[in-house]
């Protein structure tokens, strides 16, 4: 409680940012915002309360993806019987 000013500034910067729950988020929609966090952030066109709101939730949005990865190679593990083979795109299509 000793610091209720910065956390109303920062939840005041965040609301475009936790419009959505990560956890609920699709894997393409949070590597979209991920990556226009990152360039938010490499512009440098946030505050520092901003950049440190922005952070937080690129590190959760980057958790998220790798879980939604990690979970794919999983059930595709499942799905080839444990073995994960190479991948060969479909003949005849490169041109």
């Amino acid at each position: 409680m000793p610091r209720p000013n910065s956390d109303e500034a920062v939840d005041a910067s965040a609301p475009a940012m936790d419009e959505t729950a990560v956890g609920k988020l699709k894997f393409e929609a949070a590597l979209a915002e991920l990556e226009q966090i990152v360039q938010d952030m490499e512009g440098g066109r946030l505050p520092l309360e901003e950049s440190l709101a922005a952070y937080r939730r690129g590190s959760e949005l980057l958790t998220h993806c790798q879980q939604q990865l990690s979970d794919a190679e999983r059930q595709i593990q499942v799905l080839e019987n444990g073995a994960l083979r190479a991948f060969e795109p479909a003949g005849g299509e490169a041109g």
